[in-house]
């Protein structure tokens, strides 16, 4: 047998040759109708699964920063009243926290129950400014004396 002729082939090797045996479609393959939709609920399953992953990543960081919050040093205390212990500083302070609005000397010294002389309400008026400057008290306008 000469095989190097093309039609000398043997029949089986012919029939290779031309490809597999086509079939005649019949209609939608019932497989592929099954494997389209578990492919289209995995995608949805697969979104959920990553927006929930998102929600934890942003969780995790807003918990892991407030953690840091924490053991960061808390504002330092407020700093001690030196020079300022005296009983009329601290009772200015008391009638400050007990109004909680804004005062003028004059109401405060009729709060301390000083004598509502030009000289009483003068000192008290110089405690305020002293209280003032060193930002324990702050003056809103000219003689009007709050917290801050």
């Amino acid at each position: 047998m000469d095989l190097t002729r093309p039609d000398a082939r043997p029949a089986r090797a012919r029939n290779l040759a031309s490809g597999p045996p086509r079939y005649p479609r019949t209609g939608p393959d019932p497989h592929i109708e099954q494997t389209q939709t578990d492919i289209d609920s995995l995608t949805a399953r697969l979104s959920e699964l990553s927006q929930e992953a998102e929600h934890l990543r942003i969780s995790r960081k807003t918990l892991l920063s407030l953690a840091e919050a924490d053991l960061a040093p808390a504002e330092p205390d407020a700093p001690p009243l030196v020079g300022f212990d005296h009983p009329d500083y601290q009772q200015i302070l008391t009638v400050f926290s007990e109004t909680g609005g804004s005062l003028r000397a004059r109401d405060l010294a009729l709060a301390m129950d000083l004598p509502l002389t030009p000289n009483g309400i003068q000192n008290v008026r110089a405690k305020l400014k002293r209280l003032t400057s060193r930002g324990i008290l702050i003056e809103t306008e000219p003689g009007l004396f709050t917290q801050p």
